[in-house]
């Protein structure tokens, strides 16, 4: 339980397995002054680029309908018809610059982490109202952290507005007896130079808190020694199953060796540890091993062999580079086949002169 709730136990950093199941229940390191920067800069490209022709293309059917007021009817088909009139105007001046905007907004996550499809965010949680969590949340790291950076924001913007506007004050002062249709051009001028500022500051903001929302992402992510044992236990397997599951194996395997002592044609040993049974029958390319093994298994091998009358040939030498370079079920390596040929070789001889001698 110390493991769950002390954070100075959680040293070790996080596993793959532990960022990707952070991702999938929706945890993710995400700034949210990442996602103010796009859309502040959305919305600067936007007014940069496209306030003339948002201004055109609302003014000109407006003013239309304002100078041909008298033709509307104003029944109930008529002011339906000219709602979606309104609608399809609206829709075409402001369409690309709110799907810019929409974009941006996808953008400033997208930077940050891959899409999360996750409800867990949603589920109800009774840490979520807990009193002790909510002190956490209000005198903790992260909130002191977003009053040093509301504190920050308030006073960079305000210095950022004085250098842009300090300059044109005079003009500002002066823009009250200016046309109204050159005070349009003047404050977007001017609107758009401050935006900019306020984009550039912003960057600034958004990296540094970017950083520190990842470092206590990453802090929390972290895992105790038991937590590292009981996820590799989780993805390799508990250790005492795995071994369980190579004696199973092994006694199966000694098993199936046993049934094919019997079958051999010759078993090659070194008396004290090694017994390689093989078998070798005309037609075959190569002898084939259908037993190995070292010390009791060995004896086994022998045992069975003596049971079974096959002849078994004291080779230490062969014995030891056989059990060392040839798997059960496979042919010896080419450069043992000399040597086996003469052991196969003389025990056919020996039950040839067995067999004349029965005759």
């Amino acid at each position: 339980m110390a493991d769950e709730h002390d954070p100075s136990e959680k040293t070790e950093d996080p596993t793959q397995k532990r960022l990707d199941d952070a991702h999938d229940r929706g945890d993710v390191a995400k700034s949210h002054e990442v996602n103010t920067w796009f859309m502040i800069a959305g919305a600067t490209l936007v007014l940069s680029t496209f306030s003339g022709s948002i201004g055109g293309g609302i003014t000109m059917p407006l003013r239309n309908l304002v100078a041909n007021s008298g033709l509307i009817r104003a029944d109930g088909p008529g002011l339906l018809a000219l709602a979606r009139q309104l609608e399809f105007i609206v829709i075409a001046a402001l369409g690309i610059p709110l799907l810019l905007l929409l974009l941006a907004a996808i953008a400033g996550n997208m930077v940050q982490h891959r899409l999360v499809w996750s409800g867990e965010q949603l589920k109800p949680k009774l840490s979520k109202i807990s009193p002790l969590a909510g002190a956490k949340r209000v005198f903790g790291k992260q909130a002191a952290a977003n009053f040093a950076k509301g504190v920050f924001k308030v006073a960079a913007l305000g210095a950022v507005m004085a250098a842009v506007l300090w300059p044109e004050r005079h003009r500002l002062e002066a823009m009250v007896r200016f046309d109204p249709s050159a005070i349009l051009g003047v404050t977007t001028t001017l609107i758009l130079q401050l935006l900019g500022a306020v984009v550039a500051m912003l960057a600034l903001v958004a990296i540094a808190d970017y950083f520190f929302q990842y470092r206590q992402w990453f802090e929390r992510q972290k895992m105790s020694l038991r937590e590292m044992k009981e996820e590799f236990k989780q993805s390799e397997g508990d250790p005492h199953i795995k071994g369980r599951i190579r004696q199973l194996r092994h006694a199966r395997m000694k098993k199936r060796m046993m049934a094919a002592v019997p079958k051999a044609s010759v078993i090659i040993t070194n008396p004290t540890h090694y017994s390689v049974a093989l078998t070798y029958e005309r037609g075959m390319s190569a002898p084939v091993c259908v037993a190995k093994g070292v010390d009791l298994i060995a004896l086994k091998i022998r045992e069975v062999a003596k049971a079974h009358n096959i002849p078994i040939v004291e080779n230490v030498p062969l014995a030891r580079a056989l059990h060392a370079t040839v798997e059960i079920d496979d042919e010896i390596p080419v450069e043992h086949y000399h040597a086996v040929a003469e052991v196969i070789g003389y025990v056919m001889g020996l039950k040839r002169g067995l067999a004349g001698r029965r005759v």
